[in-house]
């Protein structure tokens, strides 16, 4: 299954803005999100969205959610920050 942009970057705002079975990851605060994106690219590769996208994804995340996207080292695993 192949997403476009708009698609992946409402998949990885839904990770990122929720975090059911995230909790037991360190929290990474808002100040961070330089490496949150770069992480989240990393792992979502070709599926990832803009840059901007994700950034303004991950200043709305609480601490929680981005520690877990950080977390994170397969898309699998992104989809559980849901």
């Amino acid at each position: 299954m192949v997403f476009n942009s708009k698609q992946s970057g409402l998949i990885l705002g839904a990770m990122l803005l929720s975090v059911t079975g995230c909790t037991q990851h360190d929290p990474v605060a808002a100040s961070d999100c330089d490496k949150v994106v770069k992480h989240a690219q990393k792992v979502l590769g070709d599926m990832a969205p803009s840059s901007q996208e994700l950034m303004a994804s991950c200043k709305q995340a609480s601490d929680s959610e981005r520690g877990c996207v950080m977390a994170a080292t397969k898309k699998g695993q992104l989809a559980q920050c849901m």
